[in-house]
């Protein structure tokens, strides 16, 4: 009876509704890579940028799928990790719960300097590393005090960074310039290659399903969540694409460095200027505070399983939060911030991304098929899909295959070191 009641008060409690579910994975969907990412796709695709978004839209769509069929059969904090432990291996959900930890966390902190050079642009005699370290000391305490209160702030962020893309899209119609559209050639490899980069602007498609115990009604919830929240962040990518190549042509918007800023300069309006270089900063912040909540939550379920120290797995009796979990990886992102170059580690999260997306939809497959909800086939072409991305991340990078290779080699080390840690504790 105590150890029941014991392990009761340990689990989270669901407390999120639809609404705060699809507020979370747009958060870390539309983040910073939409106001970068449109220029570096837009020197492959052209004119045609938006079929290009289109494909990556289809390409996530079967690993959003696949994560939808698993949520609704058994929504679990923790999510891929979960699903590859049940149904692949322990060995493999171990690898995968690390690669997501390890890569979200680095890319929480480039997330954090990205935001602290975007913002000290304008306050020019403030140091970036102090304000990023400060910005995940600030979202850390805030995801302490509970995921009620950090989905209101990631709602109110959502909810502007959308307006102020809706902004974008609806002032810069006025001032689209239909030549910049010739030629439009959809049937070429350069639309290929743009749908690959765009396709990690994808990247928390399905964030939410890591923290499926705090949502309400689990089984219906995050299942629509992820395909809600899909939909919006496609019809928004689209648009904004389809209007900065109006605006300033495709090699202009190559050659940008901030890609939406220098489209809506077209409009010679310094405020329209200034409303979208706020959306940068508020798409970023919104992902910063979505990927604590979610890397907390990843080491949390894992420490259920003992797969890390038991003391990520601890609740606080009063916030019934992961309140350890938060705090060590809050000092390790601040840590981060202050003492390492994150940019050479960014590749990291790009292999890990396509590593734990093709274990989804491996995993999905092995679903029995009375708990399915689609074909298999979706799960497979997912998987496919994944495979020859990863083909094309070591083709475009080595350097950044390699990294992710030794990343996941050096997870294998920690399982069996955690493993023998735990035997010899026995």
């Amino acid at each position: 009876m105590g150890a029941s009641k014991n392990q009761q008060q340990n689990r989270l409690k669901p407390i999120l509704g639809l609404c705060d579910a699809v507020a979370i994975n747009i958060g870390a969907i539309v983040g910073a890579g939409i106001f970068v990412v449109t220029g570096i796709a837009s020197g492959y695709a052209g004119s045609a940028l938006a079929v290009s978004m289109l494909i990556a839209a289809v390409i996530s769509l079967f690993t959003a799928l696949s994560f939808s069929e698993l949520a609704s059969w058994q929504p679990r904090e923790g999510s891929i990790y979960e699903y590859a432990y049940q149904l692949i291996s322990p060995f493999v959900g171990f690898l995968t719960g690390w690669m997501w930890v390890i890569s979200n966390t680095f890319a929480g902190s480039a997330v954090a300097l990205g935001f602290a050079h975007y913002f000290c642009s304008f306050f020019t005699l403030l140091p970036p590393n102090w304000v990023a370290a400060s910005l995940c000391a600030l979202f850390t305490i805030l995801n302490f005090l509970g995921a009620r209160e950090s989905a209101f702030l990631n709602n109110i962020l959502v909810a502007a960074k959308l307006g102020i893309l809706g902004f974008f899209v609806i002032y810069g119609m006025i001032y689209v310039d239909f030549s910049n559209f010739i030629p439009f050639n959809p049937f070429q490899w350069g639309v290929l290659s743009g749908a690959f980069y765009i396709f990690f602007a994808y990247g928390g498609l399905a964030r939410v399903a890591v923290i499926a115990e705090e949502v309400k009604d689990a089984k219906r919830n995050v299942p629509r969540a992820i395909l809600i929240s899909l939909t919006i962040s496609t019809i928004v990518y689209i648009l904004v694409g389809l209007v900065s190549v109006g605006l300033i042509g495709a090699d202009k918007l190559a050659e940008a460095k901030s890609p939406l800023i220098e489209a809506i300069g077209a409009s010679k309006n310094p405020l329209a200027v200034y409303i979208v270089s706020a959306g940068g900063l508020i798409a970023t912040a919104s992902v910063l505070l979505t990927t604590i909540l979610g890397v907390s939550r990843m080491a949390y379920a894992m420490a259920r399983r003992e797969d890390l120290p038991r003391v990520f797995g601890k609740l606080h009796s009063k916030y019934n939060t992961p309140h350890y979990s938060i705090g060590i990886f809050g000092v390790v992102m601040i840590l981060l911030v202050l003492l390492i170059d994150i940019a050479s580690v960014v590749a990291v999260s790009n292999f890990a991304l396509l590593f734990y997306y093709t274990l989804t939809n491996v995993a999905a497959l092995k679903l029995k098929i009375e708990k399915r909800r689609y074909t298999p086939i979706v799960s497979f072409f997912g998987a496919i899909t994944c495979m020859i991305l990863l083909v094309f991340t070591a083709l475009a990078s080595l350097h950044a295959f390699a990294i992710g290779g030794a990343t996941l080699a050096a997870g294998a080390i920690a399982h069996r070191l955690f493993r023998r840690f735990r035997l010899d504790s026995l």
